[in-house]
């Protein structure tokens, strides 16, 4: 029998020391991610990934270029680069001088940069378009200073003094953003200011009776996981960019993780803000386990705002226990749409695993291309493997997908997931793959992210983008959004054969949310990145029209702005102006993202 809990025996807050920095997380300028981390290919075709964070960082990867060569373009060769001429021209700063003088007043001299690399790197996110333009090209318009604020009074001290000499103020977290909503609007002629939460990145305190914890906007998701995991506790949160995004644009982009299925999206995770705005600081008394107040709930306003209403300094969230157990797990289908199917009655039965991902097939064959030379036993495994699920029960090598889960909980609770989910799956003729192959596959989301810009150098152009749809949807806009994509490559005579592919990631009552990934070799096209971001608004004009949503956690932007007219009446729009209007009358946080901007930022 449990021992009733005393209230009056609770353990004070726990206020965890700052979290020291290691020289071995310096993050790259001009790529994704950490700076002793990329892919290449040696001379004699095989690909590895250095460094040796990762599980495949030092292997060796002897079957991937050839698979690229036969699956996109035959002429993709480890000696025909297109080397980048990064850095570019960089503009030089606009200066307001009376904000000059009086930010010197409220910060020290080692919180301010006009560094040109450092004003360049807190321009721009990661759209292909945006790295294409640094290596290739150049940004018209960055930030013209850099301010690193270290706690929430210089930062209402930096917005009145921006109020007060018309400054603008672009927020800056961890640079992972995938909509353009930090390019800076080409035409301002404001002095615009870069603030880089960097600095404001603790964890303040845990309570571990309420199961609660205030975080600093600026903290890394890297970070945050290891300063609560060492007191026993999670957040749960765990998109694929956690490694680098923080707690403030999480919240900024309306951000959902690989594990929502248990622990929820960000909205379910934050319980109360703390932001800084051109009007004051939006701060209330206490936080509670749920209200309702209407609009003094400032969570309405600031999830999805992406920088243009103010500063969000921190947060009060959840927190769990870790869980006792953790289990990968994977399943191989004989087709991606039976995968669907599972998928539906998964969700339907409830207890879902925390994480669960069904790739389609293109995106299994990459998958399988990413595992690293196997040799002696290993190698007849895998072998054998193969054979029992080609020769035995008869998958077709061109159809089957897969599954990768990831179970967490009590032990008991694991077990009646695992027994559920894998009884259900051979329902609809699917296998057990196995944990290490789960775990590999959940895994490989944070060293696959880093091939983007190592194929650039190989004349590919690739990214990524998501929406949200019903499940009656879910497969003929998988169908309708890869035919379209195709259709566009072969209006402009791409060469070879553009690889397109998707994947579900997160399962909801009425749907799901899907990832496509599309890529295509470029040599000999002219302007490139710009024909790559025509095909990708075709492609989202083809999601709208086959039910999808325009986001469902990457957020607007400037790259989906065109769009909003489709998803909202002229009120909507209306409303939003109103808002911004109120809370930022002179338009100090002038990103213009989403319907607080225009079209031509």
């Amino acid at each position: 029998m449990a021992t009733p809990f005393d209230p009056r025996s609770a353990p004070a807050r726990i206020e965890p020391e700052p979290l020291s920095t290691s020289s071995d997380d310096t993050e790259s300028l001009d790529v994704w991610g950490f700076r002793d981390t990329r892919f290449r290919a040696r001379p004699d075709g095989v690909v590895e990934l250095t460094g040796r964070r990762y599980e495949l960082s030092g292997q060796e990867l002897p079957d991937l270029l050839h698979w690229v060569q036969e699956t996109i373009h035959p002429d993709v060769s480890p000696h025909d680069l297109n080397p980048a001429h990064y850095p570019p021209p960089i503009p030089p700063p606009v200066r307001n001088e009376a904000f000059l003088e009086e930010i010197r007043k409220i910060v020290g001299p080692d919180q301010l940069s006009e560094a040109a690399e450092l004003r360049l790197r807190r321009g721009h996110g990661h759209t292909l378009e945006e790295m294409w333009a640094i290596k290739y090209g150049a940004l018209p318009r960055v930030p013209d200073l850099l301010v690193w604020p270290q706690d929430e009074g210089q930062v209402e001290a930096i917005v009145q003094s921006a109020v007060r000499h018309d400054v603008v103020l672009i927020p800056y977290g961890g640079g992972t953003n995938v909509t353009d909503a930090l390019r800076c609007p080409r035409h301002e002629h404001r002095m615009i200011v870069s603030v880089d939460m960097g600095r404001m990145n603790r964890v303040l305190w845990i309570d571990p009776v309420n199961r609660m914890a205030a975080i600093q906007a600026g903290a890394v998701g890297r970070n945050i996981q290891r300063v609560l995991a060492k007191y026993g506790f999670t957040l749960g949160h765990e998109p694929d960019s956690v490694e680098f995004s923080t707690l403030g644009g999480w919240i900024a982009t309306h951000c959902s993780g690989m594990k929502k299925n248990r622990y929820g999206n960000i909205e379910d995770i934050v319980l109360d803000l703390r932001v800084v705005t051109a009007r004051g600081l939006l701060d209330r008394s206490a936080v509670f386990p749920r209200e309702s107040v209407g609009s003094s709930d400032l969570r309405r306003w600031i999830f999805g705002s992406e920088g243009c209403l103010g500063i969000v300094t921190s947060a009060v969230v959840k927190v769990v226990p870790l869980p006792e157990a953790q289990v990968y797990g994977s399943i191989v289908f004989p087709d991606f749409e039976s995968g669907v199917r599972f998928l539906y009655d998964l969700e339907a039965q409830g207890n879902t695993p925390a994480s669960v991902r069904l790739v389609d097939n293109l995106q299994f064959q990459l998958s399988q291309m990413l595992k690293p030379r196997s040799t002696g036993l290993r190698h007849l495994e895998s072998r054998l493997q193969r054979l029992f699920v080609t020769k035995v029960k008869g998958f077709a090598l061109d159809r089957m997908s897969a599954c990768t889960l990831v179970f967490e909980g009590t032990g008991r609770e694991v077990k009646a997931q695992q027994r559920a989910t894998y009884a259900l799956a051979r329902r609809y003729g699917g296998l057990a793959g196995g944990a290490s192959n789960g775990q590999r596959g959940y895994q490989l989301t944070f060293g696959i992210a880093y091939i983007r810009d190592w194929i650039m150098n190989h004349w590919l152009l690739g990214e990524s983008f998501e929406t949200s749809v019903p499940w009656s949807q879910t497969l003929p806009l998988c169908e309708s959004v890869k035919r379209r994509i195709h259709e566009e490559c072969a209006k402009r005579n791409i060469a070879g054969t553009p690889f397109v592919t998707c994947r579900v990631t997160q399962l909801y009552p009425t749907g799901v949310c899907i990832y496509f990934y599309f890529a295509f070799y470029f040599k000999g096209l002219s302007k490139p990145a710009e024909i790559y971001a025509e095909i990708e608004h075709a492609a989202r004009d083809e999601i709208l029209r086959s039910g999808g949503s325009l986001s469902h956690h990457h957020g607007i932007g400037k790259i989906r702005q065109p769009f909003l007219p489709r998803i909202g009446s002229p009120g909507v729009a209306t409303w939003a102006r109103e808002i911004k209007a109120a809370v930022d009358p002179t338009n100090v946080f002038g990103a213009a993202n989403q319907l607080f901007g225009n079209s031509d930022a």
